[in-house]
């Protein structure tokens, strides 16, 4: 018996008959209605009878929410690979990570020919075919910085540059028969993709022997490739042959080929709804119980689980990779996999951790928590990658990413409530939020993940008007490190409730945060450029000017290494200012006469100003992180600019210690709210300064010697220096006691310690005299 392990799959082959041309749309769409997984269309290009396959995907995906698409097999002798891998990705994207990419070298030569594409012989179609494998996956490795270079006989790229990056991992299915094609699918590709009617007796374990033996060669475990297999037949009410017959011997036929050939996704030919629908309805289901009661039985592991070769030698010492929970595994990421590079690192760090798990949700949180605190390494927990820390990365352990639980829901139109998934980043929530006229205050950047920004604070563009993110989170779905599932709201668990609106990452993994937005309008959006040659004096009449501004202004400034000049330029300031208004659009009248007024802190150089949606500003960003820079930061909050402050942020910018410095308007409606309502304490400050460096001690010695006789607390998000105290900069008593004490309840063994840990209270001694 011959079972790789691989989650069936059950989907239809479609003819793309252009005679009625939504015939092939509408039985998709069937498909997708009757919960079958993959949906696929041959494709011929030279057939004018047919739709072209690659336009009919791209209909079919804007026509459908889940079903993934596929060609089957899409003919690389006619489409040139670069081109075919960018549209690929941009399908993908567009579709939320529903292609996958069945191809073949073609075959019906006379008529590709007079379509103008060269001729090949058998042998030219497999290399020219392993060229564009190579191109491809070159394409979509968008975190490979090098210009693609593959020089090939038929398919050649110089310097290509890389990109997009798909939204999920593509794998490539080839469509193949004979020997040679076969030792490509083991050596290369991710998926075996023929036709049973093709097939003769013995041919599917002939195959597999080819296959498996190719991808040991080449260092491959045999169960990286999926085997798929298009059936034709009919389901009647008697048996007159192979698949030809009632829904039990279609059932018996099918599990057969699973368990004993190793096919794990089934692909029914044709184009009756009727049959269609038989096939989702009662075979499909029979044969994944069928299956899974033998695996149960087998004890089969799940391919996820099974490592060639070169995948094992990359593991690292530390991690028994074999005991990770299998519902884990299926989406783990190892060293040795190709989607490691886009895992690896986060916004600002490079990192080279020896797992990464991406649970889908909070009970698979749950099972890693349990599942890695057996292990010897470190443990970080990733929301979307951007801290400045890098502390969402490490090396040689094990990294918890949220990415998979990125959904935005609305759960009360009335007040607004939204519940986000922590992997979400804010420009995928503004995004969703721009149509109904809401938004909620995220930071200045789009890629920022909402786990982290949602349980830290919320500096962000819309502050001054609305408070910090995390004066607007009402509950929380949080898994605690001894596997509980927690929803903290202000009636549910109050204490971790407080604790995780600005200690979070302390406290356990947030799977969800639900917020009351905003009721926002267009808000208008200005780019200004100041002289900052007097750079005290312009950061003091920008400062005064801010606070005297109506709550609706929010403003941030930049400057560069002493002070901002480049080029041989002056120093200069770059400020980025929002003017809004509360359930209304900005008046862009009113506007202007504030942006005037902060124009008038120093020789205005350039000015644009534009009215947008929120989601115009705070931008959805490409989440793919290559890491690189590894800068040193430091944080610290202001009460106000005044001429002292102002003067020491001009000598920090003199040493030259600092090359990017940042200068955040906070204050207004944050400072509405009570010291004690939140972890977050910080609540009579009005502005907060960060510093990029390069070198850490040095940043630390100017920074001690010129910010902080003039600092009033610390916000974290900005901040890498790991001196402890730093901790009560950020929680200054009695919120750190108090801290310690909700630590000790939900973390007393200092599970999350890796961002900035705070150590659990003492255990005091129980009504027994002993200690708890």
């Amino acid at each position: 018996m011959t079972d790789y392990g691989h989650e069936l799959l059950f989907g239809t082959f479609i003819t793309p008959t252009n005679t009625d041309p939504q015939g092939p749309v509408r039985l998709a769409q069937l498909s997708e209605q009757l919960g079958l997984d993959l949906v696929t269309f041959q494709d011929h290009p030279y057939q004018p009878g047919f739709l072209d396959t690659w336009t009919l995907l791209s209909w079919v995906a804007a026509q459908t929410e889940r079903i993934h698409i596929s060609g089957n097999v899409l003919n690389l002798g006619m489409r040139q690979p670069a081109v075919l891998a960018r549209a690929a990705a941009s399908l993908d994207l567009l579709s939320g990570g529903r292609f996958e990419m069945g191809v073949g070298a073609g075959g019906f030569w006379d008529a590709m020919a007079a379509m103008g594409a060269t001729r090949r012989t058998p042998g030219e179609g497999v290399s020219a075919l392993e060229e564009g494998i190579e191109i491809m996956r070159g394409i979509w490795d968008a975190n490979n910085r090098t210009p693609l270079r593959v020089p090939g006989e038929f398919h050649r790229v110089d310097g290509a540059k890389r990109g997009p990056a798909p939204a999920h991992d593509i794998p490539i299915w080839l469509g193949a028969l004979k020997p040679r094609m076969l030792r490509l699918v083991g050596a290369k590709a991710d998926g075996w993709l023929p036709s049973l009617p093709y097939l003769k007796d013995g041919d599917l374990a002939r195959a597999n022997t080819i296959i498996d033996e190719s991808a040991l060669t080449a260092g491959r475990s045999p169960s990286e490739i999926r085997r798929l297999l298009n059936v034709g037949g009919t389901i009647t009410d008697r048996s007159t042959g192979r698949l030809q017959g009632p829904v039990d011997q279609w059932i018996e036929e099918l599990t057969q080929l699973a368990l004993e050939d190793g096919v794990s996704a089934f692909i029914a030919m044709g184009d009756d709804p009727e049959q269609i629908r038989a096939f989702a309805q009662e075979v499909a289901p029979a044969v994944r119980e069928a299956v899974a009661a033998e695996r149960r039985s087998a004890g089969t592991a799940p391919a996820s689980a099974r490592r060639g070769a070169t995948a094992l030698a990359a593991r690292r010492e530390g991690i028994d990779y074999d005991s990770l929970p299998p519902e884990l595994a299926a989406r783990a990421v190892e060293p040795g996999d190709r989607e490691y590079g886009a895992v690896r690192h986060n916004y600002l760090r490079s990192g080279a951790p020896g797992l990464v798990l991406r649970p889908q949700g909070a009970e698979e949180v749950a099972s890693g928590l349990a599942w890695v605190q057996k292990q010897g390494v470190e443990f970080a927990v990733r929301s979307a990658g951007h801290g400045i820390s890098g502390r969402s990365t490490n090396d040689g352990g094990v990294v918890l990413s949220t990415r998979g639980m990125r959904s935005v829901e609305v759960v009360d139109e009335a007040t607004r409530r939204v519940r986000i998934g922590a992997g979400a980043t804010w420009g995928e929530v503004a995004a969703t939020l721009a149509p109904r006229g809401w938004a909620i205050t995220s930071g200045d950047y789009g890629g920022v993940g909402v786990g982290g920004l949602g349980t830290t604070g919320g500096i962000g563009f819309l502050g001054r008007l609305q408070g910090l993110t995390i004066d607007h989170v009402v509950a929380a779905e949080v898994v605690t490190a001894d596997g509980r599932v927690l929803h903290a709201s202000r009636d549910e668990h109050p204490d971790l409730f407080w604790a995780l609106r600005g200690a979070g990452g302390n406290m356990g993994v947030v799977t969800w945060l639900e917020i009351e937005v905003g009721a926002i309008g267009d808000v208008v959006f200005s780019q200004m450029t100041l002289d900052a040659t007097d750079t005290a004096g312009l950061l003091e009449k920008w400062g005064a000017t801010v606070e005297a501004a109506p709550r609706g202004l929010t403003s941030f400034m930049i400057l560069g290494g002493g002070g901002g000049g480049r080029g041989g330029q002056g120093p200069m300031a770059q400020l980025l200012t929002v003017f809004a208004a509360d359930g209304a659009d900005a008046d862009p009248d009113e506007a202007i006469a504030q942006l005037e007024l902060l124009a008038g802190a120093g020789p205005l150089l350039g000015h644009q100003a534009q009215l947008l949606p929120y989601s115009g500003v705070v931008r959805q960003e490409d989440a793919h992180h290559s890491g690189g820079g590894d800068p040193s930061a430091r944080s610290g909050l202001l009460a106000h600019l005044d001429q002292g402050t102002s003067r020491a942020i001009e000598r920090l910018l003199s040493s030259g210690e600092s090359y990017f410095t940042a200068i955040r308007a906070t204050g207004g409606a944050g400072n509405d709210v009570a010291p004690d309502a939140t972890a977050y304490a910080h609540r009579h400050q009005n502005f907060q300064l960060s510093a990029l460096a390069s070198n850490q001690d040095r940043i630390n010695q100017a920074w001690d010697a010129e910010i902080g006789p003039v600092m009033d607390g610390s916000y974290l998000s900005f901040d890498t220096d790991s001196r402890p105290e730093r901790l009560l900069e950020a929680f200054p008593e009695p919120t750190f006691s108090r801290l310690r004490t909700v630590k000790a309840t939900y973390d007393p063994s200092n599970v999350f310690r890796t961002n900035f840990p705070i150590p659990p209270a003492d255990p005091s001694p129980d009504s027994s005299g002993s200690e708890a």
